[in-house]
């Protein structure tokens, strides 16, 4: 595992499905870089148990991140085709119909590569190129991304735990709590409490008041 705190986001061209449906060819983060944070996260694959409740999840909340200028984009390594046909079957049924953010297509495992979670068996071959040697898919990894297109914030977990979309709610508002005002946000930080100053003086201030 990589820790990319700190780091510029890996940049990837894909195929992904946007809007709901539509099929795109070469889907990549760099239209954000400059306009938008992007909370950018792995689930394991199309067709299972715990990947539809968080897609959900994030769809349910989009329009509170869509209120902070964040986008979501959501990526797994299967095809482009098999998000479409998931999306093609109702909530109700155990599909993701009605998700709207796009769903990229990691087909080649590299996008999971470079953002350190994948997970299975592989090596690279004489000419760099990447051979699976068992199953590969993706754990639960989400990344937090400035508008300059440096990651944040990190998490992942395994695959049998699903994410907060709550928390991810959170760190957008301290990330831009931190670039709007200049303070840092101390431990259960919630968006309208007050930060405080990077400084022993501003710590021992706030510490006195909480």
């Amino acid at each position: 595992m990589s820790v990319l705190v700190g780091k510029k986001a890996p940049s990837f061209s894909a195929g992904a499905v946007v809007n709901g449906g539509e099929i795109v060819a070469d889907f990549s983060l760099d239209q954000y870089v400059g306009k938008n944070p992007v909370v950018l996260f792995f689930y394991p694959k199309d067709f299972t148990f715990v990947c539809p409740s968080e897609l959900h999840a994030f769809q349910n909340r989009l329009a509170d991140f869509e209120e902070r200028g964040c986008k979501v984009v959501a990526v797994s390594t299967d095809t482009e085709e098999s998000h479409w046909g998931w999306l093609q079957v109702p909530k109700n049924k155990g599909g993701i119909g009605g998700v709207k953010y796009p769903i990229v297509a990691d087909t080649s495992k590299t996008i999971s590569d470079a953002y350190g979670v994948l997970a299975g068996d592989y090596e690279y071959d004489m000419e760099e190129g990447l051979v699976a040697t068992g199953p590969m898919i993706a754990y639960r990894g989400l990344f937090l991304i400035d508008k300059e297109g440096i990651v944040q914030h990190q998490i992942v977990n395994n695959f049998p735990l699903g994410r907060n979309v709550e928390e991810a709610i959170r760190m957008v508002d301290a990330l831009q709590f931190f670039e709007e005002n200049g303070e840092v946000c101390p431990a259960n930080w919630q968006k309208g409490e007050a930060g405080m100053k990077d400084t022993f003086e501003g710590v021992a201030d706030y510490l006195s008041k909480n």
